[in-house]
Formats: C-alpha cells, sequence, structure tokens
C-alpha cells in the first residue's frame, strides 16, 4: 500500500515537474517519427508542411532518441539565437559532419569548445578579417573578369538555333567555384581550362563533388538517430559522401601537400592566397598553428560555405527579374541610389525575418566576402548583359524543386551585350 502511494506520487509529481514539450506528431516506440520521415523525403519539407498542418511555429519531433525541434516564426528565432545563444551554441553530432570536418576539426560543424574557438579565430581574423578582404581584392576582380569573359563568348555560340543561350546556373555556380579556387589556391583550374573561360572537366567534377556534399550536410540520415544500424548503409548517404570527399581531396590534398613542403624547404616566404595563410601560422612556441588534416579540412568547408548561396540567389533572382521586366528596368537606373532615404546593400536581416548569415555565436563570419560575391554576380552580369527568356518560353518556370532549394530546372536564359566588345576581353 506505501509502496504504491509512493510510487503513485513519483509519477505525479514527476508529471507536473515535467517541462511541456512543443506539439509534434505521436511517434512509434524506438524508431520515434523515422518511418514518416523516410517515407517524406526530403525531411525538411516534410517537417515544413508537418507544421503547416499543425497551425503551429515551433514543434518537437521525436526520431530516434534525438528532440528536433523546428521553428518557422522570427521571433523565436531571435530566442533560439540571440537570448539563449549560449544554450544552443554547439553543434549537433552526425555522420555527415563528422566525415567532412575530419573529425570535428573545423569550425562550421565543431562543438562548442576549445577546437571551435581556435579554428573560429583562425577564420575570423586571418581569412576574413577587412585587411585580408582588401588584400584579396585583384583575385576577385579576376574572376569577375573572367566571368564577363564567358558570358559574353556564350553571345556569340548558337545553341538549338538560337544565340546566346546562357545556363545561368552552371556560369553562376563556376563563377563562385574559380572564385575560391583563385583566392585559396592562386589558381582558377585544376586542369587546362577552357579558351572561352569556361570550367573544364576538373573544375565541373570539383563543384559537382562539393554540391553532392552539401546536399548530405545536416541531411537526417538513418545513422545519425539510430548509430548502430551505420553499418548496414540503409540510406547510402555514407557512401555518397565519402565518395564526394575522394574527389575534391584529389584536386586539392596534393595542392595543400606540395605547398606545405614549399614553405618548410625555404622555397616559399610570401603570402598569396589563404593556403598560405594557413601554412604560415605559428603558435607561441613557432610551431605551425594548424595540421595537414585541419589545413585540409577547413578548406573544404570553406568551398562548401562559397559555391552555394551567392549562385542560387543568383538564379533565382534573375528568373524573376526575367519574368517581371520592369524590376530588370529598375537595376539600370542608377539615380536610384542618389535618393536620401536609400539605402546600401545590406544582406543581413537583424530581426531574422530571413536567415542570410545566422547570428549569434554561430552565425557566419563572413558576411563581407558573400556579401561581395553576390553584390559582384548580380552587378557584373545584370550591367554587362540584357537578359531575356528563350524562344517559345513566355514565362520562366519559377517551381522548386521536389528535393531541394533550386529552381526545378536550371534557368536557360538569352544573354546579350550591352557594353563596347573590348569591355569583355580579359
Amino acid at each position: 500500500m506505501i509502496k504504491t502511494l509512493r510510487s503513485n506520487f513519483i509519477q505525479t509529481y514527476s508529471k507536473k515537474q515535467k517541462p511541456k514539450l512543443p506539439p509534434g506528431p505521436k511517434p512509434w516506440p524506438i524508431v520515434g517519427n523515422l518511418p514518416e520521415m523516410l517515407a517524406s523525403k526530403p525531411a525538411y519539407k516534410w517537417i515544413h508542411n508537418l507544421m503547416k498542418q499543425m497551425n503551429t511555429d515551433i514543434a518537437c519531433i521525436r526520431l530516434g532518441n534525438a528532440y528536433v525541434i523546428p521553428v518557422t516564426s522570427s521571433t523565436i528565432a531571435t530566442e533560439f539565437l540571440r537570448k539563449q545563444d549560449a544554450t544552443f551554441a554547439s553543434r549537433s553530432l552526425s555522420m555527415s559532419s563528422d566525415l567532412i570536418s575530419n573529425g570535428y576539426s573545423t569550425t562550421i560543424f565543431v562543438p562548442f569548445g576549445d577546437q571551435w574557438k581556435k579554428m573560429r579565430k583562425i577564420v575570423t581574423n586571418d581569412l576574413l578579417s577587412p585587411h585580408k578582404h582588401r588584400w584579396l581584392h585583384d583575385k576577385r576582380t579576376e574572376e569577375a573578369d573572367n566571368l564577363m569573359f564567358y558570358v559574353f563568348n556564350k553571345c556569340k555560340m548558337v545553341n538549338d538555333g538560337t544565340y546566346g543561350l546562357v545556363n545561368v546556373r552552371n556560369a553562376a555556380r563556376h563563377y563562385c567555384g574559380n572564385f575560391i579556387r583563385k583566392i585559396t589556391f592562386n589558381v582558377r583550374y585544376f586542369g587546362d581550362g577552357r579558351e572561352d573561360g569556361g570550367a573544364g572537366f576538373e573544375e565541373v567534377e570539383h563543384v559537382d563533388s562539393i554540391f553532392d556534399l552539401l546536399n548530405y550536410i545536416y541531411s537526417f540520415s538513418v545513422s545519425d538517430y539510430m548509430p548502430y544500424l551505420r553499418k548496414l548503409h540503409l540510406d547510402d548517404q555514407e557512401k555518397k559522401v565519402r565518395e564526394a570527399l575522394r574527389i575534391i581531396k584529389k584536386y586539392h590534398d596534393p595542392i595543400v601537400q606540395q605547398r606545405i613542403k614549399q614553405w618548410n624547404d625555404g622555397l616559399k616566404v610570401d603570402e598569396e592566397d589563404w593556403l598560405d595563410v594557413l601554412i604560415s601560422l605559428k603558435d607561441s612556441n613557432n610551431n605551425p598553428s594548424l595540421t595537414f588534416q585541419e589545413i585540409s579540412a577547413q578548406i573544404i568547408e570553406l568551398m562548401l560555405a562559397t559555391v552555394d548561396n551567392p549562385s542560387n540567389a543568383f538564379e533565382w533572382a534573375l528568373a524573376e527579374m526575367i519574368n517581371q521586366p520592369e524590376i530588370l528596368r529598375r537595376a539600370f537606373k542608377p539615380e536610384r541610389h542618389l535618393k536620401s532615404d536609400a539605402d546600401d546593400v545590406v544582406l543581413t536581416e537583424p530581426n531574422l525575418k530571413f536567415i542570410s548569415f545566422s547570428t549569434g555565436r554561430r552565425g557566419c563570419p563572413a558576411v563581407m566576402l558573400g556579401t561581395t560575391m553576390t553584390v559582384m554576380l548580380f552587378a557584373r552580369l545584370i550591367h554587362g548583359f540584357t537578359w531575356t527568356a528563350p524562344p517559345d518560353v513566355s514565362t520562366i518556370n519559377l517551381s522548386e524543386s521536389d528535393h531541394d532549394i533550386l529552381l526545378a530546372q536550371p534557368l536557360v536564359a538569352i544573354a546579350q551585350p550591352r557594353l563596347p566588345p573590348k569591355l569583355y576581353q580579359l
């Protein structure tokens, strides 16, 4: 009797004291809501649709033994990322982040701690400072000039009986790829490249592998929530991540190893790019601050953070502007900058109505670089060319892909030069 009363009291007391979780679907024993998630890929769209159905801005979804708390309200997001920043400043462990960061030795994917502090300080102060941004100005300009040269050459080509057809997605992605390769390795091409300024086989393979990795970062792999199933490769994500990493490292690692040897042998004494900066950093005992593994993994992480957002933003925006020519025409009115209430271009959103660079301790330190890349992509291509839809296409289809946040079909548009031909030459 006493034992029963005590048990009932403890259960009642525990229920009263236990914090109430946000609403969510009823989980299955052990697996939680993994079956529903796996049946409704991609997971982020399933979660978003679920929250719409539940009419909630915050939810709690159990996947295995983990609780996923998605948020769609800017007010709640501010609470997470600003007011409660210290509590949520870490990163969850996952198969993809572990492999990409070489055992959590980098910046973006590393749980909050000493390694994150070390790498964050290096990336912020030694790679992304205003001084280094100015230092890399000429390299950024070279790649913007090459982009203009490439699109100008496409204007002179005939495809399907039409002059000037440009795959905008490819052009934007490879500008971003060229950009990050130039400031990291001081090269545009890993191979011979192309005379028209376009990407060669090596560059296409490199950028495609970067996007393959992006598809599997925090992608709700089954093994992240039920680790004992990892060896079964139920969703093949680990195999795909390892293959993409193999291709990327095939291009990166020989350059990194050779450059380290040049510095060690005294054949190189001046810094020319990010790789030189990372290699030449010294600790208090005048020993290298970073290992080869840390340098290699951090470079991959920088590549991942660079090629996606500017190219994707430009493709979506140009598609919308082609559909709404009045918006495109406004871009050619410089007097709009003379209005007293005009603001500078700002891609951050302090109230988190949208999240471009995030905020708080884990906010992106590359706001200046990311903004420069995005603005340069827009400015050069919109100033240099007139863009219209291909023949027989009245409206660009703005449907989103079923698998990611890209356009369902790559944007193909007609580019016509607006400037004298000599301004497109290298």
